[in-house]
Parts: structure tokens; sequence; C-alpha cells
């Protein structure tokens, strides 16, 4: 089709005429003698009139004429896509993947129905691969970083950077950009590109009800159900859209105790769709918060199960049966190592961080909220810096912690260097406050971190295992690596002695300046131990930590699971229930008994007290 005849096509369809741009494009095809991308124009005629399988016959009718011509292919593969035929798309893509294996256009749009059809290693694979051949491309960044964050890859986030620079973008791949912002926990980055979005969109829906959640995770409570109350008014003929808000209005009515219409809401409704485990792990919080514990458990069963099949496809070499629960906990520095490790200049005290560890759901975020509502301290989101670190060192050949006695003055100071770089993006940081490092599992990362900060403190968060266990078991962990360890109550048993003894394995090692903080005692006398706390870290007024509630609030966004908790004040809802679960902790119990007693929760042994 020449260029002064494409114009009357293009025309006709910009004024809404797709019957007349139709007709012209097929008096043209006829005689055209070479590929040319206006032929795809009938496709585009009749995909907007509502014709999509006339499009599919017209499409496949131009990769026979010109089975070379990759973007004929691309088109057909587009076809098929709006008919709902995801599987012979993606042939189709892959087809015009083979003719332009360098396109960035053809690769993305092949991993694009890949991570649709459910093949989130492949898309990552070719997103990645386009994003090498447009690296400026915000389109290629954003779907290279959805297929990212679906196998939990941490390169989403690197991908997203300059996420800014970009503002406004068409509607939907903005929502994608939100959405892919919320996955990898850049929460009130995701705030700024929703809010935007939703004022120039205001009749985007989904981008109203992704506001309504954020609103609701900032404990914007009335702002998120006014805006439910609005996509509800002009939703009727939309299941999806009404079941999903029927889950934010669920979640709203947990938030204000009222569990039975939460109850009746998510039962009503039922999951999104089969592979909507987080529906499951919502109501199994609800039927706990009832009382129900055969409801709670049948829940979560039905979660983790459906879970599991989404980790076996992302992280399948967590399912071999030599794999370990909880990899890295198994690797020892063995004191004579340890003792041939050459003497390096280190910080101080006073220039370290401060380290907040334990097992997950111990306690570790209420700890971190009060030390951050102190004004000589500072806390970070939670982040795995010295997975990162050890990562690099891997890529040049050194191995942690084995190899850890090879790091010479440079590599150190290097390192140290490379943390504070990373912690300067998460926190705008008040060199007047001493940093505050949050993650419970740094408690496997010990060696290294006593490699790089020799004279850092630790606050060791204790709370009973069998509750620790039991509060993971219901948790929607993003992280693969305790998902895949919470998929049982017993994988998860295994993962917490594991870890701990790998704790105390080198704290008998390193011997590092450990305070061990009981959740029970915290709870029981908060002034007292904050008192306790204040003194470790050499503070004169402890006062400040007792108000972490207030603090929380103001600072909205929280990450982790427990930000519902620690904006209220200090109760003993979590201690002892897993007694109400006693009998699934049957065969726990004797994998958990030996740390049970050294923490002095056994009726027969002596609780140890918080120290030094």
């Amino acid at each position: 089709m020449a260029e002064n005849s494409t114009a009357p096509v293009i025309a006709a369809i910009r004024a809404g005429d797709h019957g007349a741009a139709e007709r012209l494009c097929r008096e043209e095809q006829t005689d055209a003698p070479e590929p040319d991308d206006a032929l795809t124009l009938p496709r585009l005629a009749l995909q907007r009139q509502g014709r999509p399988e006339e499009a599919v016959e017209a499409c496949a009718r131009l990769v026979r004429l010109y089975p070379d011509a990759a973007v004929y292919w691309s088109d057909y593969a587009s076809a098929l896509h709006g008919t709902g035929d995801i599987a012979s798309a993606e042939q189709a893509a892959e087809a015009a993947c083979s003719l332009a294996p360098e396109d960035p256009q053809r690769l993305s749009q092949l991993g694009r129905l890949q991570l649709e059809s459910g093949k989130p290693l492949l898309a990552r694979e070719t997103l990645l691969r386009a994003f090498g051949q447009a690296p400026d491309s915000a389109e290629v960044r954003i779907d290279a970083a959805r297929a990212c964050a679906a196998c939990r890859d941490s390169r989403a986030e690197n991908l997203l950077r300059p996420w800014r620079e970009w503002l406004p973008l068409d509607e939907w791949l903005q929502f994608d950009l939100a959405c892919v912002l919320v996955q990898i926990g850049a929460a009130m980055d995701a705030l700024e590109v929703v809010e935007e979005l939703a004022q120039r969109a205001p009749k985007h829906r989904h981008a109203r009800l992704l506001l309504a959640s954020m609103y609701e995770r900032i404990n914007r409570l009335n702002d998120a159900e006014s805006l439910l109350q609005a996509v509800d008014t002009d939703s009727e003929n939309d299941p999806e859209i009404r079941c999903l808000i029927g889950h934010q209005r669920a979640r709203l009515a947990t938030r204000r105790g009222d569990h039975i219409a939460a109850r009746k809401l998510l039962e009503d409704l039922g999951p999104v769709g089969d592979e909507d485990y987080g529906y499951w792990f919502t109501l199994a919080q609800v039927y706990d918060r009832l009382g129900d514990v055969q409801g709670a458990m049948r829940a979560l069963e039905a979660a983790h199960a459906r879970q599991r099949q989404e980790l076996q496809v992302i992280a399948p070499h967590r399912f071999d049966p030599e794999a370990d629960v909880l990899p890295g906990a198994g690797w020892r520095v063995h004191e004579s190592d340890f003792r041939s490790w050459p003497r390096l200049r280190a910080p101080g005290t006073a220039q370290s961080p401060v380290f907040v560890i334990g097992f997950p759901r111990s306690g570790t975020t209420l700890l971190e909220q009060m030390l951050d509502a102190h004004p000589l301290l500072q806390s970070m989101d939670e982040q795995p810096f010295f997975n990162t670190l050890s990562n690099q060192l891997d890529d040049v050949g050194i191995q942690v912690p084995r190899d850890l006695g090879r790091l010479t003055q440079r590599d150190c100071d290097e390192l140290r260097k490379a943390y504070l770089v990373m912690a300067c993006s998460k926190v705008q940081r008040r060199w007047t406050a001493r940093l505050v490092d949050k993650n419970p599992m740094n408690m496997l990362w010990l060696p290294m971190i006593h490699r790089l900060f020799p004279e850092a403190r630790f606050i060791l968060a204790i709370r009973h295992p069998c509750d620790v266990v039991l509060s993971c078991y219901m948790q929607n962990f993003r992280a693969a690596l305790l998902a895949s360890a919470a998929l049982s109550l017993e994988r998860l048993a295994r993962a917490y002695v594991e870890a701990m003894e790998s704790w105390l394995y080198h704290a008998q090692v390193f011997k590092p300046d450990v305070f061990v903080c009981r959740h029970e005692d915290l709870v029981a006398d908060p002034h007292g131990q904050t008192r306790r706390i204040a003194r470790f870290l050499g503070l004169s007024d402890a006062g400040p930590m007792l108000q972490f509630a207030e603090r929380a609030r103001q600072k909205g966004y929280i990450k982790t699971p427990s930000y519902t908790q620690v904006i209220e004040a200090i109760n003993r809802n979590g201690i002892d229930r897993w007694k109400r679960y006693g009998e699934y902790f049957e065969t726990v119990l004797p994998v958990l008994r030996p740390l049970v007693v050294h923490w002095g929760y056994a009726p027969d042994a002596t609780p140890l007290h918080a120290q030094r």
C-alpha cells in the first residue's frame, strides 16, 4: 500500500468509520507486491468493530502470503490474543522473533504472552533480551520488571529506577508500572504513580481499586472506603471488579474489628480465580480472629497448595528432594578459620549499624518501630543488603562465608561503602542518628556482618517458637525463600531450628554484642524493657521508644505484614496463640523442643532474661 493511499485509511479510522477503513484496505491489499506495515490496518479496523475472528482470518491470510515477514506474524499474534487464544498467539509471536531475533518489539510481545500463559522464567529471559536491545524504552523496562517481579527477581528494582522520567505514560502501561512498584515493595512510589493516573483517568477502575488498596495499606481507611464506593457505582456488570471491591471491603471490615462482616463478604464472593491464593490467606486470618481453628487451617491448606504451584514454576530448585529448607543456614565458619583472618581496621560501635534480627514473626517490626521513634536512631525498610553484597563477591570468585578471610582492607572498605550507598538509596539519612538495619534473616549473615562491622550491636528478637511457626504459616510471604519454607508447619519448624542453630553456633565463634529481647517480656513490661534496650545502645532516654505507635502512623507505609499491629498499643493478642492449634503441633513440637527449652519456654525450663 503506497504512502498516499494509506492516509485515507488512517483518516477513516480516526473518524471512527471502521467499515470504510476496511474497504479501503481490502482494495489496496489485492495489488500489494511487497509486505507493508499498512497492511495491518484491516485487522485494526475489524478489531475495533468487535470482529476479532475476522481479524484473525485477515492476518492468517497475510502470513500465508508473506511467511518471512516478522511484522505480519506479530500482527497475527495480536489478533489471536484478541480472541483469547493465548497459546496460538504465543506460537505466532515465536515465529515473529525467529524472523527478527534482535527486534525489541517482537521480543516484548513474546515475553508478555509468555508471562500471560504462566511461563514467568521464559518471559524473564525474553524480556531481558528485549531490554538489552532497547535499554531506554520505558515500555520494555516495565515489561521486563513485571517478569522479574513475577520470578521474585531483585533486578526489577533496577529496571524501574528511572520511572519518574517516564511519566505520564499510556494508562495501562502506567497501571502496570504501579503494580510492579507495589510488588517490589516501593509502595510510596506506587502511590505517587497511581494517584496521578487516577486523577488523569478517573474512569480507570483498576487504577482506582489499586489506589484504594494503597490507602488501606497506609492507614487512610476512610479514603479507601470512599474510592471503593465510587468504583462500585459503575461496576454493576463486571463480576471481577465487584469481587475485588468485596475483597477490599472485607479487609477494611477486618481493620475495624468487624470480622463477622469480613467473613460473610469473603465467603459469599469466593476468590477471583483458582490461582488467587491471597484470598485464602485473608480468609484464614478472619477465621483465626473469630476463633474458628479448623476453618483457618482449611483455608491455609488451600492457600499454600495454590502458592506451591506458583513456586514450583518460578523456583523449582527449592523442591528438589536434596534441597535445604533454608539454604545457607548450614554454612559454618569454624573458630580456627576465624582466628586466621587478618586483623583489619573497621568502624567502631557508634559508626556501625544496629542490627535487629530474629526469625520472621518474632517481634522484629515492633522493635524496629520503637527504635525508629528515638531521635538518635533511624531505621529503614527491610532490605536484603548482605544478599546483594554476597552476590557481588560471588561474581568475583569469593564465596561467603568460606572466603571471608581472603578479604583485604580495601575489599572491606569498598563493601562498607556499597552498603552505605544502598542504605542511603532507601532512607534520607540523618547523620546525627545511628542506622537501624532490621532484617530477620540477617541472623544467617553474622559471619559477613562481623567481617564488615565487628563492633556492631545486635538485638535478637525471641518469641515462643510455636507462636513464631504458626504466625509464619499464616503469612503470605512474597520472598520465595520464606514462602517455600512456610508451605507446612513441619517445614517451618525445620527452618526455624536451622536458622537458630546457625545463629547460636556463630554467636559462640564471633561473640557479638547481643541483647536478647523476648517478645513476651517486652509486652509484659514495655517501660522496663525499653530502658534496658536504651542502656545497651548507650542512650540516656528510653521515653521516645514508647511513642512508637504514633511514629508508625506518621510514617504511613510499613513494609512488613505487621503494619496493622505496630500502629496500635502493645497487647497480648499474639501470645500463646499456638495453644488453640495444639492438635496441629503434635509432629512439630518434637522438632522445636530443644529450642523451646533453650529459650526458656518449656514449663520445666528457667526463662532466659534479656541480656547483653
